[in-house]
Formats: structure tokens, C-alpha cells, sequence
């Protein structure tokens, strides 16, 4: 016969032991290593909780919670803005219901969490340049400090570049030029800074490898893979430029979970100071949202609220489907003829070092194929956003729909452009 002291049994029907039963289930994108931390300090905080982590990149998670029971999630946190603000339209959340006091509503011009209050900014990513202190050194310059200073002559076929194309966080890079300098000068920079630099095809990951090696003395990238990188041991480095752009994680409960208050649990820490200042651990070096954190950070972390009072975040997020659209239009202007266009470029360095008047030329190779009143046209935006839906961000342009023959127009009109700057070059002897 079974026996069971009574304490025992009122522990196993407590309320506690019950809820325990069943997990808050937690989706992600983080890595494991981050999220294990997150899992046994929460559950150390909060006993009567446990945690099961669910992984998942931006673009899978966006069709998983979107299932009729989203999928079994209680708490989806992310680096993905696009899929916090598209879930929220089709009425995916529910308001978060923590103190959200201490946690600014913005930073710069970047929203930190929606007028609802159904999803909030955890921790913060920064775009910026990584850097091999050794190598610019050989070259006798400092690092960069914004953008034109890619421009310096001795950084010629010394920069990675991560493609638009095929690097999820790179189109915010061209983005947030566009956004500061507008959009015809912001396009001649990146015509520029494309031709003398080599395309990176895989992430933040390899960029880091790229400058850690010395192939590289200045890589575009996210400050987290550079902190990982120097968590390793890599010779690399990390600057916020003068005018950068910040990526916000987000957090948000889902309208069907069946853990409310373990979920309220979660996102709760995550914004805590403990939380938050577990972010900011050697071993994940987020910036956190919390802005009392940084009292107690080493000195030198960067803070972003600060930089963001000198005028460094002035970028606006932009919206998935703008996104698309100046990535689309790299590829087909500068990403797929990337070996001509280089070429063009130190063709007209050289002839510019001896003195000639190269302007000509140079607007040939600056001006894009779309204008700025183009670029913002509705119908446009409509047409990447419903390519976005079908699933078809990365499938090269075809003439079979309207999207595709407006994308081999600007392959063309591209093509001429870089044709009729070969022509003139020639006609000059350079």
C-alpha cells in the first residue's frame, strides 16, 4: 500500500507545484548559451516557475505564432521589430501589465515599446564599424568615426561590407545613411563606400573574422557580434559612429496563453535590474533599456541614453517593406555588378589623384535608378510587402510579376549608367 507523509501531499497539490506542472513557454532567437543564463536565473528567482525555450529566427517565428493556438507560446522575446509590430496588428498580444517605471518610452527616435504598451524593449543593439586597431595603424589612421570617414583612400579594398541581400541586419545600415545624409547623397556614399569595399556574404559573425584576421581593417556590423569576437580573444574593436541607429529587442505575451502569471513573471525579470544588468554580463554585452544600470556598468561601456542626448540616434526605424526596397535596389544597382563597379571606382580614384576632373563620371556612378519620390511611392512599398508575405524576400528578380520587371529596369538602367562611366573613363586615357 502507497503511503504519503501529508506534507508531502499538500506540497504536491500546491498551487505553486501545479503551475510548476506546466512550463512558461518561451520563444526566441537568442543563442543558448544567453538563454540557459536567463533560464536558471529567473528560475532561482521565481521557484514556482520553470522555463521551456523555443527557437526560432525572425522568419519562422513570424508564420509559428501566427497558428490558430500561436503555437503554445506564452512570452515571445526577440531582436525582430518588424514581427513584434505586424503580430500586434493582427491583434497577437496582450498588454504586458508590468511596472513598466524607470523604462524610458524612447531613445532618440526609436520607440522603445508601442502606445499600448503590448510589447517593450529589453536591450539594445548598435550599428557601427569593427575594427582592427593593429591594421589601422599600419595604415596610419584612426578609426573611423562616421560615416564619410569610410571614404579615406588608405581603407581602399580594406572594408567588409555585409550584403544586403544576403545579411538579415545589413539593410538598417544602408538605411540609416539614407535617413541622415537623404536620399541622393546618402546613395552616392553607398555607391562609393560599395566600390571600395569587399561583400561580405554571411553575417556579423564572418565580418568580425574578416577584421579579426586582418583581411579587414573596418567591418560594418552589429556590437554584439564584436563582443563576442572579443569575449574570444579576437584583436577587434567596436565604434558607435557619430550617426548611428540602435535595433531593439522586444518582449510581448501572447492573446492565448495559459500562463499569465508566469509569463508576467518573465518579462517582469527580464526588465528588472537584475535582468537587465545580467544583459549587460561580460559574457552577453547587450546595452539594456534600463537606463540606472549604467551607473554600475565598467567604464567605457557605451550608453546609449547619452549618446542619444548628443544626437547619435536620430534614426527612425524604418518599415519592413522600405527596408526591402532600398536592399532590392543595392542588389540590382550595386550588389550584382560589384566586380564593375569596383573597378569604375578605382579607375576614377587613380584619375583623381592625378589632378582630372572626374565629375561626370561620378554621376554616372552615384545617381540611383529610383528617385527619392519614387522610393516613397504607396503602390511600391505594397508590392515588396506582399512579396515579403509570399515568402519570396531572397528569389532574384524575374519578369513574371510587377515587382521583378521593375527590378531588371533598375538592373538596366544600372548597366548603362556603369557603361557610359566606362566610356568617359576611356575617352580620357584612365
Amino acid at each position: 500500500m502507497f503511503r504519503c507523509k501529508a506534507w508531502l501531499l499538500a506540497l504536491a497539490l500546491s498551487p505553486a507545484s501545479l503551475l510548476a506542472a506546466e512550463p512558461v513557454v518561451v520563444l526566441t532567437s537568442y543563442p543558448e548559451e544567453m538563454m540557459s543564463r536567463f533560464e536558471e536565473a529567473f528560475e532561482q528567482a521565481n521557484p514556482d516557475y520553470r522555463l521551456q525555450i523555443l527557437w526560432r529566427q525572425g522568419f519562422d517565428a513570424l508564420p509559428f505564432l501566427r497558428q490558430a493556438d500561436q503555437g503554445g507560446v506564452d512570452v515571445y522575446w526577440a531582436p525582430s521589430p518588424g514581427n513584434f509590430a505586424r503580430l500586434a496588428k493582427d491583434g497577437s498580444w496582450q498588454p504586458l501589465g508590468v511596472d513598466l517605471q524607470g523604462l524610458p518610452p524612447r531613445i532618440g527616435a526609436t520607440a522603445l515599446r508601442d502606445l499600448d504598451a503590448r510589447y517593450q524593449a529589453t536591450e539594445l543593439a548598435g550599428y557601427g564599424f569593427a575594427t582592427n586597431p593593429k591594421a589601422l595603424a599600419e595604415l596610419g589612421i584612426e578609426a573611423p568615426k562616421d560615416w564619410t570617414d569610410l571614404l579615406d583612400p588608405r581603407l581602399r579594398r580594406r572594408i567588409a561590407l555585409p550584403d544586403p541581400g544576403r545579411v538579415g541586419f545589413a539593410p538598417v545600415l544602408l538605411d540609416i545613411v539614407l535617413q541622415h545624409y537623404g536620399w541622393e547623397r546618402g546613395w552616392a556614399l553607398w555607391s562609393e563606400i560599395a566600390g571600395q569595399s569587399r561583400l561580405v556574404s554571411r553575417g556579423g559573425t564572418l565580418v568580425s573574422d574578416e577584421v579579426a584576421n586582418g583581411r579587414a581593417a573596418v567591418g560594418l556590423s552589429i556590437d554584439f557580434f564584436v563582443a563576442s569576437a572579443v569575449s574570444n580573444g579576437q584583436p577587434v574593436a567596436f565604434v558607435y559612429p557619430a550617426h548611428g541607429g540602435l535595433n531593439p529587442a522586444h518582449i510581448a505575451i501572447t492573446r492565448s496563453t495559459k500562463q499569465a502569471d508566469g509569463a508576467r513573471a518573465f518579462v517582469r525579470f527580464v526588465l528588472s535590474d537584475a535582468g537587465q544588468k545580467l544583459l549587460a554580463d561580460a559574457d552577453i554585452r547587450k546595452l539594456p533599456v534600463r537606463p540606472s544600470v549604467y551607473a554600475e556598468l565598467p567604464a567605457g561601456y557605451h550608453d546609449p541614453f547619452v549618446a542619444a542626448q548628443q544626437g547619435a540616434y536620430s534614426y527612425k526605424a524604418a518599415s519592413r517593406e522600405r527596408l526591402a526596397l532600398v536592399t532590392s535596389l543595392f542588389v540590382q544597382w550595386l550588389g550584382q555588378p560589384h566586380e564593375r563597379l569596383t573597378e569604375l571606382w578605382q579607375r576614377v580614384h587613380a584619375g583623381e589623384a592625378m589632378g582630372r576632373d572626374l565629375q561626370a563620371v561620378r554621376a554616372y556612378l552615384t545617381v540611383p535608378p529610383l528617385s527619392a519620390g519614387q522610393a516613397a511611392s504607396t503602390d511600391l512599398l505594397k508590392l515588396f510587402g506582399a512579396r515579403q508575405d509570399s515568402g519570396m524576400e531572397h528569389q532574384p528578380a524575374s519578369d513574371q510579376d510587377a515587382l521583378g520587371k521593375l527590378e531588371i529596369a533598375w538592373q538596366f538602367q544600372g548597366a548603362t549608367r556603369l557603361a557610359e562611366a566606362a566610356r568617359l573613363l576611356d575617352e580620357m586615357g584612365l
